[in-house]
């Protein structure tokens, strides 16, 4: 198996994150490799369309980008203390598409995340950032969906007779 040096964990600070993150860290201790974590401001512009100020749009897009550096200092504070080999970037765009270039622009080796698990309206109306991930990076991606209940794959031996 290929060694990993370079593992992005895109973060949305959604209970999803906080689920799957122990995944991404694990791997990143097993193969001694770099943390990434990427929190994407998703750009407000295509909203232009509707009577609100570019301004007003473009200021929430940066308050967004600004509470996102002060939510990944806290969460890297919490949950890295005993993990130097990472760092944090925030970016304003749209999150599958920013995803997938932060992983080709940092030669990123494997990217860990999560799925909301959304279906119907939601993901019509959300998209599936993980589905674009998939098609489009260049790396592997390890998705989990920490909401899926568990399956028992124990295998019970029958009794012949």
């Amino acid at each position: 198996m290929q060694a990993f040096k370079n593992i992005l964990f895109p973060i949305d600070f959604s209970e999803c994150s906080e689920k799957v993150f122990p995944y991404a860290l694990e791997m990143a201790q097993k193969f001694d490799a770099k943390l990434h974590l990427l929190f994407v401001a998703r750009d407000l512009s295509y909203l232009t369309t509707i009577d609100v100020s570019r301004d007003i749009l473009m200021n929430t897009v940066a308050e967004i980008a600004r509470s996102g550096e002060n939510q990944i200092q806290g969460f890297c504070d919490k949950h890295l203390s005993d993990f130097s080999n990472h760092e944090s970037k925030v970016v304003i765009g749209n999150p599958a598409d920013e995803i997938v270039k932060f992983a080709h622009e940092q030669d990123i080796d494997l990217i860990v995340m999560g799925t909301h698990g959304r279906k119907g309206l939601d993901r019509t109306l959300m998209g599936s950032v993980a589905d674009h991930v998939i098609k489009n990076a260049s790396s592997p991606v390890f998705t989990i969906n920490p909401f899926r209940p568990k399956v028992n794959t124990r295998i019970r031996k029958e009794s012949s007779g």
